[in-house]
């Protein structure tokens, strides 16, 4: 294989998206684990699950060949271009989630592999296939696929779920809209030309401003309500309440600000910062 064949492949996993999943899959294990699971079973759980995000990133890929084509951030795609046909990155695809399956199955639990399966078929199936191109709420009903790698992590060293790791899954769940509303300020034309119903587009860019100020106050109010229900305690609570400030003040001033791109790329970039650190945040409750 020649190594620009190889590194189009590669491309099609989208591997910047698995960097953020695994992120909060080690996040997961480390707090059922309350200290460093055995490494063998980290290796295993986040190689396999690499390998299941990148298949469901390939798939997208294919599915969403047509709309790549018409959007500037996505244009140069290997699928888009060309470089790779559909056929070859679907039979790729299906050995990424073959191998990721086998791997959270046999070497970290079935529960795991059963949970990361159901969670690329939402991603492909119910988002990408359906929710994407139908409905402006396409991100805030597809947002569960995403979060779902917390529950994997947990599962892999507990073979149970726990609370934890559904507060994990919760706060993704809710951190996704107003990250995404975000990218889409930023890239409002490309969805308009491919006609994909984001919000910006749909209902406006003020609207979009008006949601992701909405969206990140819930999400603030639901990490801190983590606290009083038991499920963390104050080693989380007071990093999250300083993090959740910072991300409704940002939220605060887009709103406010006529001029959305310099701020939407703030809210942006702080959003990937936020999640980061409230899974540390996390962490370190847990084993403290």
């Amino acid at each position: 294989m020649q190594v620009q064949s190889a590194r189009d492949y590669f491309e099609l996993t989208k591997p910047r998206i698995i960097v953020l999943l695994l992120i909060t899959t080690l996040a997961a294990m480390i707090m059922a684990a309350r200290g460093v699971p055995p490494l063998g079973l980290v290796l295993a759980t986040l190689i396999g699950g690499a390998f299941a995000a990148g298949s469901a990133g390939a798939f997208n890929c294919v599915i969403d060949r047509d709309i790549d084509r018409l959007m500037r951030r996505t244009a140069a795609r290997p699928l888009a271009v060309g470089r790779i046909a559909p056929a070859s990155a679907i039979v790729f695809a299906l050995l990424l989630g073959g191998l990721g399956f086998a791997v959270l199955y046999h070497w970290a639990s079935p529960l795991a592999a059963w949970l990361s399966l159901a969670g690329n078929a939402y991603y492909v199936f119910i988002y990408t296939l359906w929710l994407k191109r139908t409905t402006p709420l396409n991100i805030v009903i597809g947002g569960a696929a995403g979060a779902v790698p917390p529950l994997v992590g947990w599962a892999a060293v507990t073979h149970t779920i726990g609370a934890p790791a559904l507060g994990l899954f919760a706060l993704i769940f809710l951190w996704t809209p107003p990250h995404f509303w975000a990218l889409a300020l930023m890239t409002e034309t490309d969805y308009g030309r491919a006609n994909v119903p984001m919000l910006p587009n749909v209902r406006g860019i003020q609207h979009t401003k008006v949601q992701i100020f909405v969206y990140t106050i819930i999400l603030v109010v639901l990490s801190l309500a983590l606290t009083p229900l038991g499920v963390m305690g104050l080693w989380y609570f007071v990093p999250a309440a300083i993090l959740g400030t910072i991300f409704i003040l940002d939220a605060w001033k887009l709103l406010r600000e006529p001029d959305s791109m310099p701020l939407a790329r703030v809210v942006f970039k702080y959003s990937l910062l936020y999640l980061a650190l409230m899974c540390a945040a996390m962490v370190l409750d847990r084993i403290h």
